[in-house]
């Protein structure tokens, strides 16, 4: 099972800004993992399905490599695009217009967006509440708001490969949960904080497998919470050395790897 302990650690804004995201080099490992999944979602894509009504300005808060600001500037050029994150290094690729800003503050007028992105974000913010109310300031009374988080059951198997390697390197049976960054912001608890603000609430869900058949990708994925290394008190380098011998020997014996996938997302109206 997932550790739900993150607390702070996914909060710090020094670890944010100055090493998880000071460049897009993490999120881009753990986003390339679903290149393996099955059934495909072209995430992007149902994003921008579902801001199709919406005129006027889209802002993207949290954006980081700008994946979702990119696919909208293709199919939507009509809209005003801006892209807010609390990293400014992440913010290089970005199409622009870019700013630095926080998602409880964002430099903005009231209803004044049609459409609002927060994806696979809200559980880095300190006040996930306040920044749900933020999004709501922001948002036209006929906009939309769409957030997005994962499962407090996704990815099992990986949390389960990291305590076995975990453990081996202290020398136990099974060692410490792996960080998870959704735990403050499951889909699980995602309805019930975002009805606080929004009353109509469509989820979703986006369930997959994703199948390995070498280790790279996993190991990479894995590697990309080096930021939050120091967070779960084991050797990180060590640990992850463990992680590829286990995970080879399953896929020499199995020949692939399977990872339950659970993601959903939240597109929400006044």
């Amino acid at each position: 099972m997932t550790d739900h302990s993150a607390g702070p650690a996914v909060t710090d804004r020094r670890v944010l800004t100055g090493s998880a995201y000071n460049t897009d080099r993490d999120l881009a490992a753990r986003q390339s993992l679903y290149a393996w999944q099955a059934p495909r979602y072209d995430l992007p894509g149902i994003v921008a399905d579902r801001v199709h009504h919406v005129r006027g300005t889209v802002v993207d808060v949290g954006c980081g490599n700008g994946t979702f600001i990119r696919r909208l500037r293709e199919v939507r050029p009509d809209l005003r695009l801006l892209g807010f994150d609390i990293s400014a290094g992440i913010l290089g690729p970005v199409p622009r217009p870019v700013a630095v800003a926080d998602a409880v503050r964002l430099p903005l007028r009231a209803n004044s967006v049609g459409g609002v992105l927060a994806l696979h974000m809200l559980y880095h913010v300190h006040d996930i509440q306040a920044a749900i109310r933020e999004l709501a300031r922001v948002m036209t009374d006929d906009g939309t708001v769409i957030v997005s988080t994962n499962s407090a059951r996704d990815k099992a198997e990986l949390d389960e490969l990291w305590r076995q390697a975990a453990g081996r390197s202290l020398g136990v049976e099974r060692g410490p949960a792996r960080l998870s960054l959704s735990s403050r912001f499951p889909v699980e608890r995602a309805h019930e904080l975002l009805g606080a603000v929004f009353s109509r609430i469509e989820l979703l869900e986006l369930p997959g497998i994703i199948t390995v058949h070498k280790p790279d990708p996993v190991i990479a994925h894995m590697e990309s919470y080096r930021a939050w290394a120091d967070q779960r008190e084991v050797p990180f380098q060590e640990t992850i050395g463990h992680t590829r011998a286990i995970l080879s020997a399953h896929l020499d014996r199995h020949g692939s790897f399977d990872i339950t996938s659970l993601g959903g997302l939240l597109i929400c109206r006044p």
